[in-house]
């Protein structure tokens, strides 16, 4: 199946052999293997802490890989099907960045669909790229975004010739996939790069019966999310390529945002959990399903809650990635983020974000059946202690916007603070986001419309975590002068 052998971690053997050497340290970092800093040591332990090292050359470095590290990432693109692989230590913000930087220069156009992650238009803020909207279909009852249309795609690659790349998300925070291998087909007809935004996609690449990944359908790059389903340190991440890139390109790219100081921390999560993956993904993954379609119907055994899965599949949703555990809970008069609130301070249960209509409660190997048999319990108790009127819950679709100025424009334009509930019809210069998902209601350059504000607080009333604006409390917002 490997060109290579996977049983093989050569950043963690590195690592093995400087501790054997029991190097004496006159570099950075300054705690000196803990010793400097014992409160550290007893909180991390002291083979953690003893690992946290500089870049040296038995260690190889992250900027310009020679050794170790450039034979992990080689182990890394073979286990992905990649034509190369990079491994990015802050996040997988900058790898979808790093895609974004690499094929678009100020003034190109981009296509992609609105219910993207922040990092996907802070990349054109950076870069000065157009984005060219595909407005996704909203499910009429859960009120989520769907995925991108090929016939929507076509249409705006016909009124938009001139753009250089197609981005997607695969899957969506939700759990929904679009037609990928036919939306690299039509992209590359025309010239035009596909990236794939795949920060919840690591174990397609893996699992058996799951959606088809990015690299496997044909796209140009992808950026994944280890550290989510892949079992890597937060924070950890890899940047896939095909052969049709320039592999030292896309490197300098990354070198001009990413940090010189790696920590081999980071590095070393992503060897072991890409080795662990190539092994044992298959089982892995196969588990994941399992337990997430046993939940999907005790949860829906309940009444009330909506624990949705293929049936979504449509026209707008050419698949469906079935270990996301997303439950809708709008038809019970409870938000998914007071759910989340009671999952959390009532049960000491902790999910992994609950918004307007939807909670998510995310599966891995890590895992139990007693763990999900609590959940349920526990929501079956919220229904009965709290279920209100549905029709006291104002139904609010996922927000489309209207792109009036592009966001590079906007976000450095003059601007003034002004009360939100008094900003309809102005220009947005900044960005508000319910953080999950960290996809923005609104960006730099979208006009400010009613319906827009009534949703903004009525996601702060119902107390969803909003991030990205200069007022942390939401009360003003700042719009373009004039």
């Amino acid at each position: 199946m490997y060109r290579l052998n996977q049983n093989k971690a050569p950043i963690v053997d590195a690592l093995e052999e400087f501790r054997r050497h029991r190097v004496v340290p006159f570099d950075v970092p300054g705690h000196k293997r803990g010793r400097g800093n014992p409160e550290l040591v007893k909180l991390l332990g002291e083979q953690c802490v003893g690992i946290d090292v500089n870049s040296m050359k038995p260690l190889d470095n992250l900027s310009n890989p020679i050794s170790v590290i450039a034979e992990a990432e080689e182990l890394c693109a073979d286990a992905f099907g990649a034509g190369h692989a990079f491994f990015i230590v802050n996040g997988t913000t900058m790898a979808v960045q790093t895609m974004i930087l690499t094929v678009c220069k100020s003034g190109d156009k981009i296509i992609l669909p609105r219910n993207v992650h922040k990092s996907v238009i802070n990349a054109l803020i950076l870069c000065g790229a157009i984005p060219v909207y595909i407005e996704p279909q909203i499910h009429p009852t859960l009120g989520i975004a769907l995925g991108m249309e090929p016939d929507k795609l076509r249409l705006a690659i016909k009124e938009n010739p001139d753009a250089v790349a197609v981005l997607v998300n695969n899957p969506t925070y939700y759990g929904i996939c679009s037609d990928v291998k036919t939306i690299c087909e039509l992209a590359h007809s025309h010239g035009m790069k596909v990236l794939c935004d795949e920060a919840h996609g690591t174990h397609l690449y893996f699992g058996e019966n799951l959606p088809i990944s990015g690299m496997r359908a044909g796209a140009d790059m992808a950026a994944v999310s280890m550290h989510k389903s892949g079992g890597s340190l937060t924070q950890s991440s890899v940047l896939l390529i095909s052969n049709t890139m320039d592999k030292g390109y896309v490197r300098q790219i990354i070198n001009l945002t990413q940090t010189t100081s790696a920590s081999y921390l980071l590095l070393s999560s992503l060897d072991l959990s890409r080795r662990n993956l190539a092994l044992n993904g298959v089982k892995t993954f196969q588990k994941v399903v399992d337990m997430a379609e046993y939940a999907r119907s005790e949860i829906n055994s309940i009444g009330g809650y909506y624990a949705y899965g293929k049936e979504l599949i449509s026209d707008a949703v050419y698949d469906f990635d079935v270990t996301k555990l997303c439950v809708y809970t709008k038809s019970m008069g409870l938000t998914g983020i007071e759910v989340y609130d009671l999952l959390r301070d009532e049960y000491d249960i902790q999910a992994e974000f609950g918004d307007i209509g939807t909670l998510m409660a995310y599966l891995s190997v890590g895992d139990r059946i007693r763990d999900i048999e609590r959940l349920c319990g526990a929501l079956e108790d919220i229904k009965r202690l709290h279920a209100g009127d549905a029709k006291e819950n104002p139904h609010l679709d996922a927000i489309h916007a209207e792109v009036v100025a592009s966001p590079q424009y906007s976000f450095y334009s003059e601007k003034e603070s002004i009360p939100i509930r008094l900003a309809a019809g102005r220009i947005c210069g900044e960005f508000v986001m319910c953080y999950p998902p960290g996809i923005p209601i609104l960006a730099p350059g979208e006009l400010i419309r009613a319906e827009i504000i009534d949703h903004i607080l009525y996601a702060k009333e119902k107390g969803c975590s909003l991030q990205g604006a200069n007022d942390p409390r939401i009360e003003n917002i700042m719009v373009l002068k004039g």
